[in-house]
């Protein structure tokens, strides 16, 4: 199972919650927010700390984060977004400078929400729940 974990008050990262639902076809991806229980306990004896900043990619016992994790929802979700794995070749450290500019200013960007995202009934099945 693999599942991302996001900051649920964030416009983009709902915004990109969606993105990943509408292109996941075969329904890889569960989600949970990095706010949840469900998130501290996937995280829970992991090196990586439940930082709101970042988004996790929580996959086969494995925990990633940054620019791993979007590098590796988007592979999950074929083609032709799985196309984006070529950015591996770049160095991580200068895909996360990029990652971290983008996560530092979201809310000023895109917005900030007051309370978690709720799934509709007929997505309820692909969240984690508390």
């Amino acid at each position: 199972m693999a599942v991302v974990l996001f900051d649920g008050l964030c416009n983009l990262c709902n915004g990109s919650v969606q993105f990943i639902i509408a292109r996941d076809r075969r329904a890889r991806f569960k989600f949970a927010s990095l706010q949840s229980a469900a998130a501290v306990r996937l995280l829970s004896g992991t090196a990586t700390p439940a930082s709101l900043d970042t988004v996790v990619l929580v996959e086969d016992g494995r925990v990633y984060a940054r620019s791993d994790a979007a590098l590796r929802i988007a592979r999950g979700l074929g083609f032709p977004w799985a196309l984006a794995w070529i950015f591996v070749l770049v160095p991580r450290v200068l895909r996360d400078l990029l990652y971290d500019a983008v996560a530092r200013n979201r809310y000023r960007w895109f917005g900030r929400r007051d309370v978690c995202m709720v799934p509709s009934p007929a997505l309820r099945d692909r969240f984690l729940v508390d």
